[in-house]
């Protein structure tokens, strides 16, 4: 495909997304964001190419998480970012990796195009961010629950700005689409490091070490 657009009809028709389960637009982006950016990433052997069934297979892996998360916890089956991440199988399984990606290893290899997949989409929603990368650097950490969709909406609401640009982001109220939006503008500007993501929480990047004077 030549454009996320595209990749995301080409998977909408190939993909098996049960019914009910509800990949926001957002989410679907950042799949095909992330066969894009292994496209670009020299840790990935290119003679071996990046084939549309990455994001395909990608694609499906979401939608089974988010159909388990409701089966787990209740209420709706909404894909969300976090789902990505259940998703390296999908994406180590379909990349050829060069001498430098065997050495780093596969999982750190699919983490990092999935933080950058995101930071390549969050571009598109125009968002004003900087109140919310303040409250990080100013020293707060935020982790949202997997399960617990009221607990999580009421740590957005903590960071100021983070509802209001996952609401930009979403376009409505439904608390599960919120929180997925809010969580891709987190990870977003995780992808863009402006923030930084443990295994646990988010939190304000890492600044580069100076050495010496």
């Amino acid at each position: 495909p030549r454009s996320l657009e595209e990749g995301v009809r080409i998977s909408a028709q190939e993909a098996y997304v049960p019914e009910g389960v509800f990949v926001p637009e957002w989410v679907r982006l950042s799949v095909e964001a992330v066969a894009f950016a292994a496209r670009e990433d020299r840790r990935v052997d290119q003679t071996a190419g990046v084939s549309q069934r990455l994001a395909i297979s990608l694609l499906e892996v979401v939608a089974a998480s988010a159909e388990r998360r409701a089966l787990l916890y209740g209420g709706r089956p909404v894909a969300r970012p976090l789902d990505l991440y259940q998703g390296f199988p999908a994406i180590t399984g379909k990349l050829e990796l060069e001498y430098e990606g065997e050495l780093q290893g596969a999982e750190r290899v699919a983490r990092e195009i999935v933080q950058r997949a995101f930071g390549m989409v969050l571009p598109r929603y125009r968002l004003k961010t900087e109140p919310i990368v303040a409250h990080f650097e100013a020293g707060n950490l935020l982790t949202l629950p997997e399960g617990e969709v009221q607990g999580a909406l009421e740590a957005l609401a903590r960071v100021p700005g983070l509802l209001e640009a996952a609401r930009a982001v979403a376009g409505e109220d439904a608390p599960e689409v919120l929180l997925s939006a809010g969580e891709f503008v987190l990870e977003g500007l995780v992808g863009r490091r402006k923030l930084s993501r443990g295994e646990a929480s988010y939190q304000a990047a890492e600044r580069p070490r100076s050495y010496g004077n």
